[in-house]
């Protein structure tokens, strides 16, 4: 391992030298210091209800937590940010499997989370070749496994949950695991994150103020359509503002590229929100789970984030490169 690789993996010495990192932690630690606050100016005015104070002061709380859990690995260096995105992938699937019942087929779910680790390993390695391999050779070897129990009935449920599952968490999230392999992913990773979470709060503010009509009913009623365009062109003008300083002096450094990246963001988000509101319909339930106060499980607040992960980082990785100039095969030593 060179020394360059051991510092992209583990030093943390120059993790503040790009001024959108240093921003966007700045500006979140305010926002969690000044969000309990306005609450509870806003309950004391009248201009909301106790239960809705008691709301926002549980979600303010989650994300207290949360964010720091999300933004210090990052911060800290590669290698505890490829951890983060290893440990949410096994978490999410726990969510999933429990929703669906497919925690029951043990050979399944099994191989599942082994094929997490094999994606981990692919990503710490940086190994793109076998990173890019892996999902249609687990299709493969979830195929075969899911035979093995000789029952007929039910197979094509195991076989094409377990094959959900893989892809959702194991494969679409852990493409912000192998961003980690860039030399500037830290400001790349939290303009992502950022413009994903505020895409969310953009559609709820237009939606709010503007929305009439109603974007899918049976699917997620409180959704509009003011919101989701709302939510499209303010993301749009964000990305764009900040993506000029994230990339500056790439490929992406345009304003048509970085328009698309947010287009992206926006159509991405909104509709994996959407797409998992739909899996709850199906299913019958309101939340994947409760670790959550005020947000549900983990699916429930990223969500948003599974579609936009693979999406943007082969974006960014076709204009840009990811990685491109950073050793590959740290382990294997191809």
């Amino acid at each position: 391992m060179t020394d360059g690789t051991r510092e992209r993996l583990f030093g943390y010495e120059h993790a503040f030298e790009h001024p959108v990192t240093v921003g966007i932690v700045v500006a979140i630690t305010a926002l969690l210091a000044v969000a309990p606050l306005l609450v509870l100016v806003l309950a004391r005015s009248g201009k909301i209800s106790a239960a809705t104070r008691s709301e926002l002061l549980r979600r303010s709380g989650s994300w207290a937590v949360l964010a720091p859990i999300l933004v210090v690995p990052i911060v800290l260096g590669a290698a505890s940010t490829m951890l983060l995105v290893a440990v949410l992938c096994v978490l999410s699937w726990a969510e999933f499997a429990r929703a669906t019942g497919v925690f029951r087929e043990k050979l399944v779910s099994g191989l599942v989370v082994v094929a997490f680790l094999a994606q981990t390993f692919a990503v710490v390695d940086h190994w793109y070749g076998f990173f890019v391999a892996l999902p249609s050779l687990t299709v493969v070897v979830l195929a075969i496994v899911s035979i093995l129990p000789d029952r007929p009935r039910g197979y094509l449920q195991r076989f094409a949950l377990g094959v959900l599952g893989y892809f959702l968490f194991g494969v679409c999230l852990s493409h912000l695991g192998y961003w980690a392999n860039d030399r500037d992913y830290r400001p790349a990773l939290l303009l992502v994150l950022v413009a994903v979470e505020l895409n969310d709060v953009f559609a709820y503010l237009w939606g709010r103020t503007f929305g009439r009509r109603r974007l899918a009913p049976n699917t997620s009623p409180n959704k509009t359509l003011a919101g989701a365009l709302g939510a499209f062109g303010s993301t749009v003008v964000l990305v764009v503002l900040l993506g000029g300083q994230v990339f500056a002096e790439s490929a992406l450094d345009t304003t048509l590229h970085l328009v698309i990246l947010g287009a992206i963001i926006s159509v991405g988000g909104q509709c994996g929100d959407l797409m998992l509101s739909s899996v709850k319909r199906d299913l019958g339930i309101k939340d994947m789970g409760a670790i959550l106060p005020g947000h549900g499980g983990l699916l429930d607040r990223f969500d948003s984030l599974i579609l936009v992960a693979p999406a943007t980082f082969h974006y960014v990785h076709w204009i840009a490169g990811i990685g491109v100039d950073e050793v590959p095969r740290i382990i294997t030593g191809g």
